[in-house]
């Protein structure tokens, strides 16, 4: 079992940057990679960004290539979810969820409450 919980959200200028932090509990946490999603008002989850259990393979949406950095703390239990140069339509929820294995989308069975991140431009 993991239990999720997402930190780090605000408000945020176009442009600007936030950090976000997935803090895990369970003891199986370095055994599951991790991913960040989203979801804006009126409109699906998607998939941003997703790091495998060693931290030693990425994976990006390609509109954030570049731009969010993902990245995995697996002695402190932490995944972070480094943004900069935020768009006003990335204004949205921003969940953390684990995974057995890096995917895009799927396969992931545990997921956080959301952290909101909002465009105050």
């Amino acid at each position: 079992q993991v239990q999720l919980v997402e930190s780090g959200g605000g408000l945020v200028q176009a442009g600007g940057s936030l950090r976000l932090s997935c803090a895990a509990s369970g003891r199986t946490f370095n055994m599951y990679a991790m991913g960040w999603f989203r979801q804006a008002p009126g409109k699906e989850r998607e998939f941003v960004a997703a790091i495998s259990w060693g931290g030693g393979t990425t994976d990006y949406a390609d509109w954030v290539k570049g731009r969010f950095i993902i990245s995995k703390d697996n002695a402190q239990n932490l995944v972070y979810l480094q943004m900069n140069s935020l768009k006003p339509e990335e204004t949205a929820v921003y969940y953390c969820a684990a995974s057995p294995s890096i995917a895009t989308m799927g396969s992931y069975n545990y997921w956080g409450e959301g952290t909101q991140v909002t465009d105050s431009s």
